[in-house]
């Protein structure tokens, strides 16, 4: 990992807070982006700007052309066996929302289940609810453990449990609050062994991970743009082609029909078109196409090594912290090894998450604080509110140690 290089390459890095130097270290919410996507958006803006797949002149021939390059690129990186299981979306929000509607009205009927883990990020609970509110199915919950561990046994339990077999398990590939990586080969297994389908919540996995979908067999994968070093307002479904040719579509509109009759009714584009109504977020799109592209220039080994030190280094001094619990600790659990990315959400006794975040803030150092989308996962720990340190491919070691010694010295002022 040549850190500098990289680091070049995200002018953002180079903003100064308050006079400081930006160390930034919210990016489990929004990463920054790279010269190679915000060169992408700036040409389509500037001189590129035409609607997709409605006109014959250049602009718009252009756009489709980075349009249909994008969702290749993201094909290829996910290992996706056709383009028509790459939907695009606004986001893993839109992604799941989607999914919820469509797979609902399509095989949800009252007294069905679907089950969801404790550790969800809000964008994986409230559709379901909502979905299980309009057909009558039942939400069940598989509850984590005290180490941010999901036993299979309990897994088992619910669908052995009585009553008809579960529609649909939906869970994220890693955890926004936890940071450990979920087993995804063995839930899936277990699942696909009952017959139930999965669907992942890739938001925080694919900026951390090599996601190879045919290799984990997973049923359907969503995430976002703005995570991966793209825009905000894109993201990407992945659906196995059986189930998405099934499904019914989420939006009506244009670009989703092959042919609309006010007599004889409508008929629906083939996939993926099927699910993208509307004008599309075709700039958006390509510079989503170049950050995956820029994802794929890197060396996955040398990453993930590098933030494997991260975490490491992270874990250690974080523990010198008299009062601090990070929850989410990598460990050996239910016979699964749970590695741990670079995303550490802490409570530290007598000092409120946002009163460390404001101070840090005026320090130059950009952290996240509050419940962090997920309320319940919070409340099974007895906590309103933690502070969120993550880490991205361009912070360095220099820069954990600066949060460190602004963490203490915040501490400081607030004990």
């Amino acid at each position: 990992m040549n850190t500098s290089h990289i680091r070049d390459q995200f002018p953002a890095l180079k903003t100064k807070v308050y006079g400081k130097p930006l160390v930034y270290l919210d990016n489990g919410a929004t990463a920054q982006k790279p010269i190679k996507v915000l060169d992408v958006l700036t040409e389509m803006n500037r001189s590129l700007n035409g609607n997709v797949h409605r006109a014959v002149h250049y602009l718009s021939i252009q756009s489709t052309e980075r349009y249909h390059r994008a969702r290749e690129s993201i094909r290829n990186f996910i290992n996706a066996s056709s383009e028509n299981e790459i939907v695009f979306t606004a986001g893993t929000t839109g992604s799941l929302n989607l999914l919820a509607y469509s797979f609902g009205q399509t095989y949800i009927k009252p007294g069905d289940r679907v089950v969801i883990t404790e550790t969800e990020h809000h964008s994986n609970i409230v559709p379901w609810q909502m979905m299980c509110k309009r057909t009558g199915a039942l939400l069940e919950v598989w509850e984590v453990d005290e180490s941010g561990a999901l036993d299979p046994k309990k897994l088992e339990k619910i669908f052995d449990s009585s009553g008809p077999v579960p529609k649909l398990l939906s869970l994220p590939h890693i955890s926004n609050v936890l940071g450990l990586i979920n087993p995804l080969e063995e839930i899936i297994t277990i699942a696909h062994y009952y017959g139930v389908p999965v669907a992942v919540d890739g938001a925080q996995g694919i900026v951390h991970k090599k996601v190879d979908v045919q290799a984990l067999d997973v049923d359907f994968y969503a995430f976002s743009g703005h995570k991966l070093y793209g825009p905000t307002g894109t993201g990407v479904l992945y659906g196995k082609e059986k189930f998405l040719e099934e499904m019914v579509p989420w939006q009506g509109g244009g670009d989703m029909i092959e042919s609309v009759s006010l007599k004889k009714g409508t008929t629906y584009a083939q996939l993926p078109l099927k699910f993208e109504a509307g004008t599309a977020n075709y700039i958006g799109v390509a510079g989503l196409g170049a950050a995956v592209e820029f994802m794929q220039e890197l060396n996955t080994e040398a990453l993930e090594a590098y933030e494997a030190e991260i975490t490491k280094k992270a874990l250690q001094e974080l523990s010198t912290i008299e009062g601090c619990i990070v929850y989410g600790q990598p460990g050996t659990y239910y016979g699964q090894n749970y590695e741990k990315t670079p995303l550490f959400s802490m409570a530290i006794d007598g000092a409120h998450p946002s009163d460390i975040a404001q101070l840090l803030d005026r320090m130059g150092i950009a952290v996240r604080s509050g419940m962090l989308c997920a309320e319940p996962l919070l409340e099974r720990y007895g906590q309103t509110a933690l502070l969120r340190a993550s880490f991205a491919l361009y912070n360095t070691v220099e820069e954990l140690e600066f949060f460190m010694e602004a963490l203490k010295k915040a501490l400081c002022m607030l004990r």
